[in-house]
């Protein structure tokens, strides 16, 4: 397997203006900063970015600990996680993105039907307000890492697929910031279609592959 592009997106927010939220019609900040250069797949993100370092230890727990966040231990972590699942599955109830469970941590699948045009990275502004409500929750719950992923079926270059995935994931992850979600928590990966959730030889398995996940996982 050909080795994977990561970007690990540690955006602090150097500027903001103030709009009105969809979903609350209250007061929300909307961050702008100059961008980190991602070159020419990923394009640019807000703030700056933190990679893993030379030895690949994820170093966003270090940071968000080092600003304050505390750690879960123990039996709060189940807790916290069960609170979190719950509102996040009532607030995107038919919405088209699915809510799983895997031990202490959770996955949204944002399918690409929903989340994006075809063969396109940027995001269906439908999409916007589903991506509100999932801010709504992580802001909410700050006490969780959250890793970006992007994946797509095995149609055309592989190449294509792969700068897809990392373009689509680094969208997601871009407006999530922009709702405040702080932007040490993110992880962004692209696997291109080295991830299949089913086979390619259907539309349907195929539908499954093309997908970005975010995955909640505790911070412990």
């Amino acid at each position: 397997m050909r080795k994977l592009s990561v970007i690990a997106a540690a955006l602090l927010l150097a500027s903001c203006n103030t709009s009105q939220d969809p979903l609350t019609g209250g007061q929300q900040r909307n961050n702008t900063a100059a961008g980190a250069g991602l070159g020419a797949v990923a394009g640019a993100l807000t703030g700056f970015l933190v990679t893993k370092n030379k030895s690949g230890k994820d170093q966003r727990k270090a940071a968000l600990i080092g600003a304050g966040i505390g750690a879960l231990v123990g039996g709060g972590i189940g807790s916290y996680m069960d609170r979190q699942e719950e509102e996040l599955r009532a607030q995107l109830r038919n919405s088209g993105v699915s809510v799983t469970r895997n031990g202490d941590s959770i996955i949204l699948n944002l399918p690409d039907d929903v989340t994006f045009a075809s063969g396109q990275a940027s995001l269906n502004p439908g999409f916007f307000q589903v991506l509100d409500s999932v801010s709504i929750v992580l802001n909410k719950y700050p006490k969780t890492l959250l890793d970006i992923d992007g994946h797509t079926d095995s149609d055309g270059d592989e190449r294509f697929n792969q700068q897809l995935s990392e373009q689509r994931a680094t969208n997601v992850a871009r407006y999530l910031n922009s709702r405040n979600v702080d932007g040490r928590r993110l992880l962004v990966i692209g696997y291109g279609e080295t991830r299949p959730l089913a086979p390619n030889d259907t539309q349907r398995g195929k539908a499954l592959n093309r997908r970005v996940e975010v995955r909640i996982s505790p911070l412990s």
